[in-house]
């Protein structure tokens, strides 16, 4: 097993916003927005993200924790299904560790999470165009008024895993 390189998949909200969070942390090396499906009953496709990342810089529990904390974790609304709140194991072996995160990390909120592991089967990247969309004009109106505070709370909360020379914000 490579302990240098890893990859997990994320949704839970619009793969724009996650995007731009996790390219705004140290220790991630590379974001793919897009469609992720996982196995068996769970096989449809959700809106998110591929995170590849360096665990000897930031871990998958710092990883989890910032997915949690930035979008509706803990709320069954009407957009699930295209927003599906989940954590998706690349390898067999990650499916206990982001299971045993996960619940760890349900001390942080008040109320039950939603976020589940699922195993992941496919993805399917969105169109070229709207890759790193926040990066690469961060003046967008839907950029300025949802992206740039979700970034800026993250701040808040964890400024530590965060690349400040990246940002566009100064918080």
């Amino acid at each position: 097993m490579d302990n240098t390189i890893k990859t997990i998949g994320l949704s839970g909200t619009c793969y724009w916003c996650t995007e731009a969070i996790f390219l705004s942390l140290h220790g991630v090396t590379k974001v793919e927005q897009g469609w992720l499906s996982s196995v068996g009953e769970h096989d449809w496709f959700s809106e998110g993200i591929i995170v590849t990342y360096m665990p000897e810089v930031i871990s998958l529990k710092n990883i989890i924790s910032i997915h949690l904390h930035t979008h509706s974790s803990t709320k069954i609304h009407s957009m699930r299904a295209k927003y599906r709140s989940a954590v998706y194991a690349m390898e067999p072996y990650q499916m206990t560790e982001i299971k045993h995160n996960l619940a760890l990390l349900q001390d942080e909120f008040d109320t039950p999470l939603i976020t589940r592991a699922y195993t992941f089967n496919q993805f399917k990247l969105s169109d070229e165009s709207i890759q790193n969309y926040y990066y690469s004009d961060p003046k967008r109106p839907y950029c300025k008024n949802i992206i740039t505070p979700k970034l800026k709370r993250l701040f808040d909360s964890h400024a530590h895993l965060m690349n400040k020379d990246k940002l566009p914000i100064r918080a």
